[in-house]
């Protein structure tokens, strides 16, 4: 079964969106319940596309979407030391001096076939070896598309928008590169299961074969 991952604010395991937790952790707190609601709507998003995979939470942020670099990192050595299939960070950062602390945790993901999803314009996203998302309006909920980024880089591009809201417009509801990292997480997951649990290698190409096509 594959097994995913959520660096966020932690998950409210009793919101009837959310499908079921099996566990996790809190990186800067006792536990993983979810105060802000970040991580819930990020994880619930993802169990649409991959609804029976194992969930965990990695609690990074507590009273606000703020964190620092050691517990993102703890948080990354954590995934790769319970072996998770998919990581999913809706989050990043600008800093540039930063990619240095990220690589040897991106290499020990890659060397532990820990796929790290992450916006591509933001580190640890736009790395070597990290499965780079961007936003696209004009993607279905369902789908995805694969563009040359930067470095001879693919980049992957998915929907902003999670589940649809009853009652509530579309541009009213949740939306952004957050929810546009967690389909594309989701969507990920679905096709590592669909392969047995390939290696990233192979799950790149498989990714790049199954995207829709560019308009």
């Amino acid at each position: 079964m594959i097994k995913i991952a959520v660096i966020d604010s932690g998950v409210n395991p009793r919101h009837p969106h959310i499908a079921g937790v099996a566990g996790g952790v809190g990186i800067t707190s006792p536990d993983f319940l979810d105060v802000l609601g970040h991580g819930t709507a990020v994880m619930a998003a993802i169990q649409q596309h991959a609804p029976d995979a194992e969930y965990f939470a990695v609690k990074v942020f507590d009273t606000a979407l703020r964190t620092n670099v050691t517990a993102l990192l703890k948080a990354l050595a954590w995934t790769i030391e319970q072996r998770m299939d998919v990581v999913n960070l809706s989050l990043g950062t600008s800093n540039a001096q930063h990619a240095v602390l990220f690589a040897p945790f991106v290499k020990d993901a890659e060397d532990a076939g820990v796929a790290l999803v992450s916006a591509i314009d933001h580190y640890p996203g736009c790395m070597a070896g990290v499965f780079g998302v961007g936003l696209d309006p004009a993607c279905g909920f369902g789908e995805y598309r694969v563009r040359s980024a930067f470095d001879d880089r693919r980049a992957y591009y998915a929907s902003g928008y999670p589940r649809s809201a009853p009652g509530i417009p579309r541009e009213r509801n949740l939306q952004g590169i957050s929810f546009a990292v967690a389909n594309m997480s989701g969507l990920i997951a679905q096709v590592r299961a669909e392969l047995g649990i390939p290696s990233l290698q192979a799950l790149r190409q498989a990714l790049n074969q199954t995207s829709a096509p560019t308009p």
